[in-house]
């Protein structure tokens, strides 16, 4: 499976599994993801998409997004996309 790399992750809230990730491509619900980092490295399927606290579909390069990740996920770990 090839991977793509479409943003990094600027914040985590640990609190409630939130990663907040500064995207350099195009994701959209539905859409598997690996976030890999130092000592992070998990894939997920994508089942929300959030801007300013409201979900979208589909979200596009430069836009900052919020994610609900199943692992700890940490400040620049890489978000890829996985093509299948």
């Amino acid at each position: 499976m090839a991977e793509q790399e479409i943003g990094k992750i600027t914040h985590y809230f640990g609190n409630i599994g939130v990663a907040v990730v500064k995207l350099s491509g195009t994701v959209k619900v539905g859409d598997t993801i690996r976030v890999k980092g130092a000592t992070s490295d998990f894939t997920q399927k994508i089942a929300e998409i959030q801007v300013d606290h409201k979900p979208v579909k589909e979200a596009t390069r430069g836009m900052d997004i919020g994610l609900k990740v199943v692992e700890h996920a940490r400040e620049h770990d890489a978000v890829l996309k996985v093509e299948q």
